[in-house]
């Protein structure tokens, strides 16, 4: 199939008084709230068994709270982009913001576990503020810095996950669960106040009306999927219950397809799904997702176990959580870094550079996790993966659709990759607790098969981006389209 190219866009227009947006303070405002958005993901996680005692509810009740804040970020984010390519990315960027900013503030004065799980299930709504950055970007930005800009938005997703893990101990050691809430809530405040006076409305829309069915038919598939997911491990993945939630899942997901394939106004324009630059990133977030809380799961664990085990390092949550700062310090280098590369190479070596670091990230500590610097090291390849890949995919995208169609196609990534996130999370806790001793406790055998897991699954995103089409292609493509200027391919 040709690949689909987007229509020239009209980043860095004046604004209705003749000035230039100014282009620093919008990448400020949009790196906050995407911050707040990734460190409210993984904050709680560590916090879980603290906030059970507090509220005086089981561990396994309280893995709702991360359970409604995945089902809500996967429904939501693409109905929210699709409404910002349609009225605005602004406007829909400013209310998603202001949900966050209630949900953070009824999380952090909840009560009981209801309220913390409204609370959540709000701040989940908030998934769309990448595919709403991303496109402001685009559509705002000089394209000499869209690719650049972008791979440091996308990096900052994956450094907030990493700061929430690295955080959650010395929060709730010195203050409390409930500012795991109201310190990202300050963020989510100076990102709103900058969204609401910094920042210009984009004109570029694709008007129409919202997909209600598609809609309907999607929150079905992926609630039923990530519910099982979610609690299979406590339901157990041979109940009927888990087993009848999968199978309503992918029955609603191939429903969802047929049912775009035929409205005139879909909520995902799923044709782009054959587009090579697009299925590929798709595969590329979803291998990541499950890499990344794969390894915000094995990590932590190894390193909080008794030294008395003979595979555990001793450490308390705080300094596990420590041991995570190189890897979110990679990230924060890698993601620019990738930008610069799109520019001159196109995003398929950066995605494939990142699938190379992160297999090799898993392979170490599957052959050898019995000293701190394989972690460490390990840690450090996973940033690095991490920061070039997620930014590479995010790049590989808006060079593949048109400028109208970017916030429901990063959506799209953004739920894929959402989804490998509960994937993987689920799949290496059900891993852990599989290979336990009588006491509990994770034997070594149980990180040496997580680590391999992780490593055979990194393997898929370097295959996927040996399958992306090269920048030779990209232009081969806008010849054949009439684009004379190929820059426009590249932006």
């Amino acid at each position: 199939m040709t690949e689909t190219l987007q229509s020239p866009r009209t980043g860095s227009h004046p604004t209705t008084d003749g000035r230039r947006p100014n282009s620093t303070a919008i990448i400020v405002y949009l790196s906050l709230g995407g911050l707040s958005f990734a460190v409210l993901q993984s904050l709680v996680a560590p916090a879980l068994s603290t906030i059970g005692q507090d509220l005086g509810v089981s561990t396994s009740a309280a893995s709702w709270v991360l359970t409604a804040y995945l089902l809500s970020a996967s429904v939501l984010t693409p109905i929210l982009g699709r409404l910002g390519d349609m009225i605005g990315k602004r406007k829909v960027l400013i209310v998603v913001l202001t949900i966050l900013l209630v949900g953070a503030v009824t999380a952090a004065l909840a009560p009981n576990l209801g309220t913390l799980i409204v609370g959540r299930a709000l701040q989940g709504a908030a998934g769309a503020v990448m595919p709403l950055s991303i496109g402001i970007v685009r559509d705002e930005l000089p394209k000499e810095k869209v690719s650049v800009t972008i791979g440091l938005l996308s990096a900052i997703f994956g450094i907030g996950a990493g700061v929430g893990i690295v955080a959650a101990g010395p929060i709730i050691e010195h203050l409390s669960w409930h500012w795991l809430f109201w310190l990202p809530a300050v963020l989510v405040v100076i990102a709103l106040l900058g969204a609401i006076f910094g920042m210009p409305e984009s004109p570029v829309r694709k008007p129409g009306r919202l997909d209600m069915v598609g809609t309907l038919v999607l929150a079905v598939s992926l609630v039923s999927i990530l519910m099982a997911v979610s609690e299979g491990e406590t339901w157990g993945w041979g109940d009927g219950k888990t087993i009848g939630l999968l199978v309503l899942g992918a029955v609603a997901l191939v429903a969802f397809v047929l049912v775009e394939l035929r409205v005139a106004e879909p909520l995902i324009d799923v044709r782009l799904f054959a587009v090579r630059g697009v299925w590929t990133a798709h595969v590329v977030a979803l291998v990541f997702g499950f890499a990344m809380f794969g390894t915000f799961v094995l990590v932590p664990t190894l390193l909080q176990l008794p030294t008395a085990v003979g595979y555990g390092f001793g450490k308390d949550v705080t300094e596990a959580g420590l041991f995570l700062l190189p890897t979110v310090v990679m990230m924060v280098a890698a993601g620019p870094i990738a930008g610069v590369l799109v520019r001159k190479v196109g995003p398929k070596p950066p995605m494939l550079l990142g699938g190379i670091a992160i297999v090799a990230a898993f392979l170490l500590p599957a052959i050898a996790h019995g000293e701190l610097w394989q972690v460490v090291v390990s840690g450090i390849l996973t940033g690095i993966g991490i920061g070039l890949a997620l930014a590479a995919c995010s790049n590989a995208i808006i060079e593949s659709v048109p400028a109208n169609q970017t916030g429901e196609a990063i959506s799209a990534n953004t739920v894929v990759r959402t989804i490998g996130s509960s994937v993987g999370t689920a799949v290496i806790a059900a891993l852990i607790t599989s290979h336990s001793t009588p006491q509990g406790l994770p034997t070594d055998d149980a990180f040496t098969i997580g680590f391999w897991a992780c490593t055979g699954v990194a393997v898929l995103a370097v295959l996927a981006a040996l399958a992306a089409p090269s920048m030779r292609a990209r232009r081969v493509a806008a010849q054949a389209a009439g684009i004379t200027d190929l820059d426009e391919v590249a932006e």
